[in-house]
C-alpha cells in the first residue's frame, strides 16, 4: 500500500490523473466493441468561448452520466465539439482588424474568412482545455467542429435534401435585422428585454375635414413608411372614418383608414399607424389589405431616401428630430412613459429591427409534426415535466426559420443562379456552369446560413452522416441530451425535428433541463454586473473536484443554482475528511492484504451491520436518484454515507479495535472498513473522479480493475442477510451517545474527565442490546462505566436526556461544583432573560414591525425563539442541580 501524503495535493493529482485517462485511451468509445451502447452529446459551446459556471454545471452533469455508464460496462461515447458561432466568431475578428485600421471589405470576402480560420486555429480549442480542467471525459478522439469537412458536407446535404422538398423557400418577409452585425436574426435570437419607453400621441389631418384623428405608436422614426392607419371595425368611436383617407405628417402623403380584427381599441388611442415593411404585425395587416410596402431604412439603421427630410439620419436621432418637427407643428397630443419589451441582438445586444427583406425559410410546420408526436407518445421525455408544456407551446405554433445571414463566417448557402436564363438550384458542389443552359455566368449565393442550421444536425452529423457509418448505426440515437432552458427553441426542437426527418428517429430519448447558475443574491451571473465566478479560479482555489462535487450538492433538479465561493468550502472540506479517513485506515493496515475483504458475515457486529446497512442504503439512493435525475439527492446521500455513517461512527467505533484488539478483530474490522470504503469510491467516482482515482490507487484498490474508471458500478445491494432490529438498534445506540455527549458538553467536562452513566432502557430487549455492546458505547461517550437497569431511578438530583433506547442519566458526583454552577447558570439564566425582555420590547413596538425590512424583524423573531428555548434548558438546570 503506498503512503498517501499527509495533505491532498489536487493540482498535481489532476494532472496526472487526466493525462493518465488520455494515453490509456479511457474515455473513447468503438462501436467495433459491441455490448449496450451509451451516448451524450455535448452541446457545443461557441468556439469564441470560455468556461463559465454554466458550462461547469451543464458538463458536470454530463460526465457524472457518462463515467456512471462507463462503470456499468457499457459501450460509452460523449462527444465533444465545438460551434462556429458565425456572428459571435465573426464580430472577434472584425474587432481585432479594426486595431489595425481594417474592416472585412478591404480583405476581402475570401482573405477575410481565411483570417476567421487563423483565429479558430490560434484561439478556438480554449474552451476544450478548460474542460479538461474540469475532469471532463469526452470522447476526445471524436472532437468535431461544426464547419470541419465532414459537417459541412452534411450541412449541404440537409439544405438540398429539404431544398429539392420544397421546405427551403426565398421570400420578403418581416424579419429581425441587426444593423451593428447588418444581418437577419431569427426570432429566437431577437432576445426581448423588458425597457422604459414612451408611447407617443400624434395628430394627424383627415382629408377634406377640419377633424384630426391622434395615433398612438412607439416608434415615431417608422412614420415615412406608414401606408394606412387602422380601427377595430366594433370600435364605435371611429367606424365613420373607415374608408377616409388622412394626411401624413411631414410627407403630406395621403394614406387610408382601414378596419382591422387585430387593432386593439384599448391600446393608445385605439388607432393605430400601419407600416408594412417594418413591423411584422403590419405586414400582415398589409398583406390582408394589399397595401404599398415603403422600406425607410439602410441595413445599418439610417434613414434612406424614403424618409425625406430625415434621409442620413440614425434612426434614433431621427426620432429625436421628427418629434421636435411633430411638436413645432402642434401635432403632439402628448407622450406617455411606456413600459414594453424590445428586441435586442443576442450577440451585440444592439435593439433589433424589425424590416421587410428577401430571406431563406425553412418551412417548418410539415417537420414539426413529427417532433411533437415524438414527445406526446412518451418517446422523448423532459426532466423536469414542466418543459413539455413550453416546448409543446413553441412548436404548435411554429413559424417559418430565416436561416440566411448576410456575413461572410458560416457555411455559404448553397444556391446557384445563372443570369442568363434565370434558373435557380441547389447543389453541393461548387458550380461552374448552368445545369439548365449551360452558361458559365453563374454565381452562388452571399448570404451564409444560420449557425443553428448546423448544430441541428449534430446527434448524427458527429458521426459522419450523410454517410452511413458502423458509428451512426451503433450510437444513435443517443441516450441523455443535458442543456438549459434558453436553448430549448434553438436548439433542442430542432434537432428532435432534423432527427425525424433525416433518420427516422428521435435523437436522444431525454432532455434533462437544468437550471440557471445565479449569485446568492439571485442574479443572474454576467460581466457587466462583475458577479460571475470563474470556474477556473475555484478549481485553482479549492480543486476540480470540490467544483464539482459542491455544484451538484446544491443543485435541486432542474431549478436555478444560487452560488457563493464559501459553497465551494463544501466539497473542499468533505474531499480532506475522505483523505483523512483513508490516512487512518492506511495507519492501521500495515500487514494487512487489501485483496482479502472476504469477512465472515457471521462475526458481523451490530456496527458493523449498521454500517453496511447504510452503505447499501447509499447504494440504492445513489441509483435512484441518478435515474431521476436527482443529482443534488445522490450527492446528499454520499455525503451522509461518508461524513456521518463511516467517519463520525464508524472510525469512532473501529478505533479501541484497532487500537486495542486482536489480530481477528482488528483483521475483521478492516475487512469491513476497506470493502466499505472501496464500495463507496465506486459510486462517489463519478462526482469526484480525481481524489477517488488516487486513493483507489493509493490504497491498492487497483488490484483487479486498474483504474476506478472501469470498476464496476455499485448497483445493488452487497450484503445481504443483515438483521433490520441490529440496524434499528444501532441507530438508537447512536442517539443514545449524541445524547450522553450533550450531558457532557452542558456541564463542559473535558475530554480528560470520565464519567458514569446510567441508562433506563425502554424495554428489556434494549437492556440486554446496550450489555452487550456497553464497551463500545463506555469508548464512545469516554465513560468510566455504564450502569443498565431497567427500573433504574436516581436517588437524587442528575441530569439526563431521553433517547430512542431510553433515559440516559449521567452523575456529576466528584465532577462539578453544584454551588458553583447553580450560581453560573443564575447569571446565565438572568443574562438571557434580560436579552428576552429587550427582544420582546421591540417586537411589541409596532412601529419596528410594521416599518422595519421584513428580514430583519425575522432575525428578532428568530432570536426571541432562541432566548425562550435557551432560558427554559438553563432553568430545567438550575432546578436539576438543586434537588
Amino acid at each position: 500500500m503506498a503512503e498517501l501524503t499527509q495533505k491532498y495535493d489536487p493540482k498535481q493529482v489532476e494532472e496526472k490523473w487526466y493525462q493518465k485517462w488520455m494515453d490509456d485511451g479511457r474515455f473513447h468509445g468503438d462501436s467495433a466493441d459491441g455490448g449496450d451502447p451509451f451516448c451524450i452529446v455535448i452541446p457545443p459551446p461557441n468556439v469564441t468561448g470560455i468556461l463559465h459556471m454554466g458550462h461547469a454545471l451543464n458538463n458536470n452533469i454530463q460526465d457524472v452520466l457518462t463515467r456512471v455508464a462507463r462503470m456499468q460496462g457499457k459501450n460509452t461515447t460523449w462527444v465533444p465539439g465545438t460551434d462556429h458561432a458565425g456572428i459571435a466568431t465573426q464580430n472577434v475578428v472584425e474587432r481585432a482588424l479594426k486595431k489595425e485600421g481594417k474592416t472585412r471589405d478591404d480583405l476581402g470576402r475570401e482573405k477575410f474568412v481565411e483570417r476567421v480560420w487563423e483565429w479558430k486555429e490560434e484561439y478556438g480549442n480554449t474552451i476544450s482545455n478548460q474542460l479538461k480542467k474540469l475532469g471532463a471525459s469526452c470522447d476526445w478522439e471524436r472532437e468535431r467542429f461544426t464547419m470541419d469537412e465532414g459537417l459541412s458536407d452534411a450541412v449541404l446535404e440537409m439544405f438540398c435534401r429539404l431544398y429539392d422538398k420544397n421546405l427551403i423557400y426565398r421570400g420578403s418577409r418581416i424579419i429581425n435585422w441587426c444593423p451593428r452585425c447588418e444581418t437577419a436574426l431569427s426570432d429566437e435570437e431577437s432576445e426581448h428585454v423588458d425597457v422604459e419607453g414612451a408611447l407617443y400621441h400624434l395628430r394627424y389631418a383627415v382629408k377634406g375635414k377640419k377633424q384630426r384623428i391622434v395615433v398612438a405608436t412607439t416608434r415615431p422614426e417608422t412614420m415615412m413608411g406608414d401606408t394606412a392607419v387602422a380601427v377595430n371595425p366594433r370600435d364605435e368611436r371611429y367606424k365613420d372614418l373607415i374608408g377616409e383617407m388622412i394626411v401624413l405628417p411631414i410627407t403630406n402623403r395621403e394614406i387610408p383608414i382601414i378596419a382591422d380584427d387585430y387593432v386593439d381599441p384599448e391600446f393608445g388611442t385605439g388607432l393605430v399607424k400601419v407600416t408594412p415593411a417594418h413591423d411584422p404585425n403590419d405586414y400582415e395587416m398589409g398583406m390582408r389589405h394589399d397595401l404599398p410596402q415603403i422600406n425607410v431604412m439602410t441595413d445599418t439603421g439610417v434613414m434612406n431616401e424614403n424618409a425625406g427630410p430625415y434621409e442620413g439620419m440614425d434612426r434614433f436621432e431621427c426620432r429625436k428630430q421628427l418629434m421636435e418637427d411633430l411638436k413645432a407643428a402642434g401635432l403632439v397630443e402628448k407622450v406617455d412613459v411606456h413600459a414594453h419589451a424590445v428586441g435586442h441582438c443576442y450577440r451585440c445586444h444592439t435593439v433589433v429591427e424589425p424590416r421587410l427583406s428577401p430571406q431563406w425559410f425553412v418551412k417548418m410546420k410539415p417537420l414539426a409534426r413529427p417532433a411533437i408526436e415524438a414527445v406526446n407518445d412518451g418517446r422523448i421525455k423532459f426532466v423536469p415535466e414542466r418543459w413539455n408544456k413550453t416546448y409543446m407551446g413553441w412548436m404548435e405554433n411554429i413559424r417559418d426559420w430565416c436561416i440566411s445571414r448576410q456575413i461572410w463566417w458560416g457555411h455559404r448557402i448553397p444556391i446557384f443562379y445563372c443570369d442568363d436564363c434565370n434558373h435557380v438550384w441547389a447543389s453541393k458542389v461548387k458550380e461552374t456552369a448552368c445545369s439548365k443552359c449551360q452558361s458559365s455566368n453563374v454565381r452562388q449565393d452571399e448570404d451564409v446560413l444560420d449557425t443553428w442550421f448546423s448544430s441541428w444536425l449534430w446527434p448524427f452529423s458527429v458521426f459522419g452522416w450523410p454517410e452511413t457509418s458502423e458509428d451512426l448505426k451503433f450510437y444513435y440515437p443517443s441516450k441523455t441530451l443535458v442543456t438549459g432552458n434558453e436553448i430549448i427553441f434553438f436548439w433542442v426542437a430542432r434537432m428532435v425535428m432534423s432527427g425525424m426527418e433525416i433518420m427516422d428517429d428521435i435523437p436522444f430519448d431525454t432532455v434533462y433541463i437544468h437550471g440557471t447558475v445565479r449569485d446568492d443574491q439571485g442574479r443572474k451571473m454576467s460581466k457587466s454586473l462583475g458577479n460571475s465566478i470563474d470556474p477556473l479560479d475555484i478549481i485553482e482555489k479549492y480543486s476540480s473536484d470540490a467544483l464539482r462535487f459542491s455544484l451538484l450538492m446544491i443543485t435541486a433538479t432542474g431549478q436555478d443554482v444560487y452560488i457563493s465561493d464559501e459553497k465551494f468550502e463544501i466539497g473542499r472540506n468533505f474531499g480532506t475528511k475522505i483523505w483523512n479517513a483513508a490516512r487512518f485506515m492506511e495507519m492501521h493496515s500495515e500487514g494487512f492484504d487489501v485483496k482479502d475483504l472476504a469477512f465472515n458475515e457471521a462475526d458481523l457486529t451490530p456496527d458493523d451491520q449498521h454500517l453496511l446497512a447504510k452503505l447499501n442504503e447509499a447504494i440504492a439512493s445513489t441509483n435512484d436518484n441518478l435515474q431521476r435525475y436527482r443529482f443534488n439527492d445522490a450527492t446528499l446521500a454520499l455525503y451522509d454515507f461518508f461524513w456521518h455513517s463511516y467517519c463520525d461512527w464508524y472510525l469512532e467505533y473501529a478505533k479501541p479495535i484497532l487500537y486495542k484488539g486482536t489480530p481477528e478483530q482488528k483483521k475483521h474490522t478492516l475487512q469491513v472498513m476497506h470493502f466499505s470504503f472501496s464500495t463507496a469510491l465506486r459510486l462517489l467516482h463519478p462526482f469526484m473522479p480525481f481524489q477517488t482515482e488516487e486513493l483507489w490507487h493509493g490504497m491498492d484498490y487497483n488490484h483487479e480493475d486498474e483504474s476506478i474508471m472501469v470498476a464496476p458500478w455499485p448497483e445493488k445491494a452487497v450484503v445481504t442477510g443483515i438483521d433490520p432490529k441490529t440496524v434499528k438498534y444501532v441507530d438508537g445506540k447512536h442517539d443514545l451517545i449524541r445524547i450522553g455527549r450533550i450531558l457532557r458538553a452542558e456541564y463542559n467536562l473535558s475530554n480528560k474527565q470520565t464519567a458514569v452513566f446510567f441508562v433506563r432502557p425502554a424495554n428489556e430487549a434494549y437492556g440486554e442490546q446496550i450489555n452487550a455492546d456497553k464497551a463500545s458505547i463506555v469508548a464512545a461517550l469516554n465513560a468510566e462505566s455504564i450502569e443498565v437497569d431497567v427500573n433504574y431511578t436516581p436517588e437524587g438530583a442528575m441530569p439526563s436526556g431521553i433517547s430512542a433506547l431510553g433515559t440516559v442519566y449521567m452523575s456529576i458526583e466528584g465532577l462539578v461544583d453544584v454551588d458553583a454552577e447553580i450560581k453560573k447558570l443564575t447569571a446565565e439564566l438572568d443574562e438571557v432573560n434580560g436579552h428576552f425582555a429587550n427582544v420582546k420590547k421591540k417586537l411589541s413596538n409596532e412601529n419596528f414591525t410594521s416599518r422595519a425590512p421584513r428580514d430583519v424583524v425575522a432575525v428578532q423573531e428568530k432570536r426571541k425563539e432562541e432566548l425562550i428555548e435557551k432560558s427554559e434548558k438553563l432553568a430545567k438546570m438550575i432546578e436539576m442541580l438543586r434537588g
